[in-house]
């Protein structure tokens, strides 16, 4: 279990990294399939005030979902809700083409905590691959 929230820890931190080398594409334009929920956003990079500030926290936040289950395990319930409403905030500042996988991913690692299968029956690790997809295409 420990393996598996290390590699995914580091599959979703490896994203930004790619990022070092310059840019050759624009991002591309929000997904028409996803819903965005109403938002706050008002522009390309949600609330946040640029697209590196968006890059670096969703994908620190995406990182953190994953590691939900061992502040529960811990017994570090202080952490576990600051972590919870971290999450939450993200999900809100989200831009709207990624706002809604997000705040998919979000849920399932809050309802993780509580129900380990969502962890090791790959729920996470699919609600996980549109963020993935989101960071590769509009953070390198």
């Amino acid at each position: 279990m420990t393996a598996l929230f290390a590699s995914l820890a580091l599959t979703a931190c490896s994203a930004p990294e790619a990022s070092s080398a310059p840019p050759s594409a624009p991002a591309s334009p929000a997904s028409a399939s996803a819903t965005p929920s109403p938002s706050r956003s008002s522009g390309p990079d949600g609330e946040f005030p640029t697209a590196a500030a968006a890059c670096a926290m969703i994908s620190e936040q995406a990182t953190g979902a994953t590691l939900l289950p061992l502040s529960a395990a811990q017994g570090k319930s202080a952490e576990l809700d600051k972590a919870k409403a971290e999450l939450a905030r993200t999900a809100e500042m989200a831009p709207d083409s990624v706002k809604a996988d997000f705040t998919k991913l979000s849920q399932m690692a809050v309802a993780g905590v509580k129900d380990q299968t969502v962890f090791s029956s790959g729920q996470l690790q699919e609600a996980m691959a549109p963020v993935q997809g989101w960071l590769a295409a509009n953070c390198t």
